[in-house]
């Protein structure tokens, strides 16, 4: 069992974040690691947020990074080596097959034809 929890508490202008907790009272800031198809990522912030045990884990998500398909990011516990929380950003042509985006194109073509419907109802009434 980990002596840390992770959880993601937002992806915003190209940074995640998260909070780590400590599970165990005695744990000290841990040594976190991000890697990207088992490179390591660059610099990342981890800050004490004022509650005992607790820290803001900030993963800048470097521009180069980001592309077509999906893309994988691990957050580990370097000391340790256990995985402690892992995101994936989709992007480009992979994103066509996602029924999410499915839903948003049936969402747009249903707006566009109550428009239609609505204009055509208006049309039809003044006759």
């Amino acid at each position: 069992m980990s002596a840390f929890e992770l959880s993601k508490t937002r992806l915003f202008e190209g940074v995640w974040e998260g909070l780590l907790s400590a599970t165990d009272e005695t744990a000290t800031q841990p040594d976190i690691g991000v890697t990207h198809l088992e490179k390591p990522l660059g610099a990342l912030d981890l800050k004490e947020t004022g509650e005992p045990n607790q820290w803001a884990l900030r993963v800048p998500i470097p521009v180069e990074l980001i592309g077509d398909g999906a893309q994988t990011f691990l957050i580990f516990d370097k000391d340790t080596g256990e995985t402690l929380d892992s995101f994936t950003i989709i992007a480009g042509d992979a994103v066509t097959d996602d029924i999410r985006a499915e839903v948003a194109l049936l969402r747009a073509e249903l707006d566009l034809l109550k428009r239609a419907f609505r204009r055509h109802c208006v049309e039809t009434s003044e006759n």
